[in-house]
């Protein structure tokens, strides 16, 4: 299945096959050998005609003598990836086949025809190809079965018949099923597949089952459930580890790695991707014996490294292995796919002479591209690329050059009656219009790809018109009609919640460039536009919603799925019913301010803004935050702190003040994360001890209800030695034992803490509080984000495996505190991994600390806590006030690097 997208070749597309057609002249008897061209298609590896295996005893050409040579010359033309030729070849012999009165090889002839016009984007021809090849086939079986019924005998020869006739069904049916993906239909492919593996079994074909498999495997991806895939994918490997090296096994391994790249496990994914690798390599060797397989199949793995690492950010390392896959592909289009992956790459990191050069050597190729979705999308994706270099202002590439790119596109897919290229062609040519304010001819162009895309239900095409209209219609001043654009593209984007990921794995790669920036300048035009009060009451309400969603996509894209599923229950209810005393604060970071959304109780929302850009914003958070961690920088320190504390409170402390506010609730917003609120300055006082604080990504998974409601069970785990790396925590058994002196508990501690034992205490028992003191990190990234046990490492998308007991809410964890942990260092959304943290773990709270301090003044803070949150019956927040204000007047621990850090997140009662 082919995506829209300027970085190709991320997805894991369905299995192809190659039978070679043999023809003995001498014996005149047709052989059908099979040559095994199984390919996983990443970039646009081609899906090769399918033939199938016929008896001797079927094969005696009767009628037309050059049937044959015309099928033969269909596959070569396939090859060669002269689609439309092949096409018309295949239909040549289908007509020749027919005059033979040969139905099995008049539903082959079929078979391969539907995959020609599936390379062409002629999906209505091709499914009706493929349908009647199936059909004929379900027919031909009826037949076969009702004579031998007739004759009340099955003979040998139609048992072969049977078989003949299964296979080539099944195979179908492959074909079939990869039609079905590319339209969008994932749950029939899934289906369709999943009826070919059962004929497969029947007839004892395993190789041919484990592909079958392995496509059922890429239907679970597009349906969004990776870890089906994960899991599918990985028995496979597993059978297949101890047999000798085949095309199969090498084709298994990379399936696989693509799968662990679109779930965040970078590090497995390159190192599976480099075994597939390592498989082909030796298959190719002189000194094998083995049928060697496809230097396409082989390019395609280089072609997934460089995918992998370029997620990994390893830009020498993704430059490499896309220039590997250019030089080793025997197909065009996959060479120029490449070095457009390599180029919008370089374009990345700003290596501009560089993509200057590459620019010429893809020019020069370009044109030569067959006419198929694949040449579209190429030509399409090498003007986005030429549109950078102008807004780059790179001389050399005029928008009438771009434009003629883009012409041709636009024309190649009508000819090629594929609506969806089509409009993701005319869309691109209304952002070239754009680029250059030509905003009615954008807008008109933009309103076309509009039409079309809805009309043909293409939803992960159709968000970006509607933002694309959007900006065109604030550029021309209709704010209103700019507003309707906008919400519906984000609508769009929260359907697409599993898809965002699913339907465009390549989306995760530019979330920030093509996802956010939608809800944040949605969010502008709402707190701009102008209005009655009602509407601005509703203006901000909308406003509020979208960068609660923001929040949510975030975290989906973090975990590479779709994994907030509970229902909501919305924050407003909770201030106004359980905790009158609280307030929910929104900061919002924008191109040219910082807004912020207040919800006090029983009052409507109000906002107000301070005019700053956000990379001053950007900036001002990162000296502070590296103030904060500086333990002899107190005035600095608080200047800074003092200045963030002016764009988010100081507008509204006399309002906090008269409704008086006891707790604020954070919803924060990008950098915001790594501060800790409890460290704001107003001149006179830190934020902490005026207020009890907590965090919160807007929407609350369970309920909030009080901690001291039930009694407390507490699982407590450690580590004090060196580990792996990391440094002693010499003060962590100090720390655990006098938590066991507050409340009764079950310890874990140095060789007694490791995964398997963590997990089968977890399930023993369902503790309310699971107290982790161990290093740990945050980070932007789910495979940088993980938790240490004696013996590894918890990864966040392990998290889930290990409290899967947890899933229902009676079970929730309430607490979760992790008393060693710290973001990841120079990383500016780090915190986002705690708040993944906290979603895989289930629990109601997490307590962490943002950076890892002193641990003796830990294990003090730590105690205080539980202290006070089981003697007193304070709220988890007001608990962890106290506790921070024991520290902040301790004359050692003043500074806020000791008491600042600790925040918790999610229910604050």
């Amino acid at each position: 299945m082919n995506f829209p997208r300027s970085r190709i070749g991320n997805g894991v597309r369905a299995l192809g096959f190659s039978w070679a057609f043999l023809y003995d002249v001498k014996n005149q008897v047709h052989r059908w050998g099979i040559l095994i061209f199984l390919t996983v298609f990443l970039g646009t590896s081609l899906l090769s005609p399918t033939f199938a295996l016929m008896t001797a005893q079927n094969s005696i050409i009767q009628g037309v003598p050059n049937a044959d040579e015309l099928f033969k010359q269909g596959r070569n033309l396939y090859e060669a990836e002269q689609f439309n030729e092949a096409s018309l070849v295949f239909e040549q012999a289908y007509i020749a086949f027919k005059a033979q009165k040969d139905k099995l090889k008049q539903a082959m002839s079929l078979s391969n025809l539907s995959l020609a016009y599936q390379q062409l984007g002629q999906w209505s021809k091709a499914s009706e190809a493929i349908g009647n090849a199936i059909a004929s086939l379900h027919a031909q079986s009826l037949n076969l079965l009702q004579t031998q019924q007739n004759i009340g005998t099955s003979t040998k020869q139609g048992s072969e018949e049977g078989a003949s006739l299964s296979q080539i069904l099944a195979q179908a049916l492959d074909i079939q099923g990869r039609l079905e993906l590319a339209q969008g239909k994932a749950e029939s492919a899934l289906n369709t597949w999943q009826q070919a593996a059962a004929i497969y079994a029947q007839i004892d074909d395993k190789t041919r089952l484990i592909r079958s498999q392995i496509n059922s495997a890429q239907a679970w991806q597009t349906l969004g459930n990776y870890r089906q895939a994960q899991k599918a994918l990985t028995e496979i490997n597993q059978n297949l580890q101890n047999q000798p090296d085949s095309t199969l096994k090498a084709t298994g391994l990379r399936s696989l790695g693509n799968v662990l790249r679109v779930v965040g496990d970078l590090k497995q994914s390159r190192l599976i991707l480099l075994q597939s690798l390592e498989v082909a390599t030796r298959m190719r060797s002189p000194q094998s014996e083995l049928a060697s397989p496809s230097p396409q199949a082989i390019s395609e793995t280089w072609l997934s490294l460089g995918n992998t690492a370029t997620a990994q950010q390893e830009t020498p390392a993704a430059l490499n292995y896309y220039q590997q896959a250019a030089a080793t592909s025997t197909s065009l289009t996959t060479r120029i796919q490449a070095d457009l992956n390599q180029l919008h790459l370089l374009l990345d990191e700003n290596q501009l002479t560089a993509a200057q050069s590459l620019v010429s050597q893809i020019q020069a190729q370009i044109a030569n591209l067959p006419s198929s979705r694949q040449g579209v999308y190429a030509r399409i994706n090498f003007a986005q690329s030429l549109m950078k270099l102008a807004a780059k202002r790179v001389d050399g590439h005029d928008v009438k050059e771009i434009a003629q790119l883009l012409a041709i596109a636009v024309q190649q897919a009508r000819d090629l009656q594929d609506q969806r290229s089509v409009a993701y062609a005319l869309g691109n040519l209304g952002g070239l219009y754009e680029q250059t304010q030509q905003f009615r001819s954008a807008q008109d162009l933009t309103e076309q790809a509009l039409i079309l895309s809805q009309a043909i239900n293409v939803p992960d095409i159709t968000y970006r018109w509607q933002w694309q209209l959007g900006r065109l219609l604030k550029a021309q001043g209709d704010i209103q009609g700019a507003i309707a654009a906008y919400t519906e593209s984000v609508k769009i984007l929260q359907s697409l919640r599993n898809d965002l990921v699913a339907i465009n794995p390549e989306v995760q790669f530019s979330f920030r460039d093509e996802v956010e920036p939608i809800y944040r300048q949605l969010v502008n035009l709402l707190l701009q536009s102008e209005g009655s009060s009602q509407k601005s009451q509703d203006n901000l309400i909308q406003a509020r919603a979208v960068i609660e969603s923001l929040q949510l996509a975030e975290l989906d894209n973090f975990f590479r799925v779709a994994c907030l599923q509970g229902r909501p229950i919305q924050i407003d209810s909770v201030i106004d019913q359980k905790d009158p005393t609280a307030a929910v604060i929104y900061p919002i970071i924008l191109a040219d301010k910082l807004e912020v959304i207040l919800k006090l109780p029983q009052q409507p929302l109000r906002h107000y803004k301070t005019t700053i850009t956000a990379s001053e914003v950007e900036r001002t958070l990162e000296q502070l935050r590296q103030e904060l961690i500086k333990p002899h920088t107190l005035q600095e320190t608080r200047s800074l702190s003092q200045q963030v504390y002016n764009w988010l409170l100081q507008p509204v402390e006399k309002n906090l003040a008269k409704s008086q506010i006891k707790t604020l609730v954070f919803v924060l917003d990008g950098s915001l994360r790594n501060i800790p609120m409890a460290a704001l300055y107003d001149g006179q006082q830190y934020l902490i001890e005026k207020y009890a604080i907590a965090l919160t990504p807007g929407l609350q998974l369970l309920a909030p209800k009080p901690l001291s409601q039930q009694q407390l069970k507490v699982l407590t785990a450690g580590i004090t030695e060196a580990r792996q790396g990391f440094s002693a925590l010499s003060n962590v058994a100090l720390e655990l034992n006098q938590i066991q002196s507050e409340v009764p508990t079950t310890e874990l501690l140095n060789q007694e803490f490791t995964s398997k034992t963590f997990q089968k205490e977890i399930n023993s028992i369902l503790f309310s509080v699971v107290h982790l003191a161990t290093h740990g990190q945050f980070s932007s990234k789910a495979e940088e984000t993980f938790i240490l046990t004696w013996d590894g490492r918890i990864n966040v998308n392990q998290l889930d495996n290990l409290l899967r007991i947890r899933d229902t809410e009676p079970n929730a964890i309430e607490l979760l505190v992790l008393s060693a942990c710290q973001t990841a260092a120079g990383d500016k959304r780090a915190a986002l991994g705690l708040a993944g943290i906290a979603v895989r773990a289930g629990a109601r709270s997490t307590l962490a600390s943002l950076w890892n301090v002193d641990d003796k003044s830990t294990a003090e803070l730590m105690s205080q806590f539980y202290g006070e949150l089981i003697s007193k019956q304070l709220t988890k927040a007001e608990a962890l006030r106290q506790a921070q204000l024991v520290l902040l007047k301790n004359p050692k621990y003043q500074h806020p690097i000791f008491w600042a850090p600790y925040v918790l997140l999610g229910n604050w009662l």
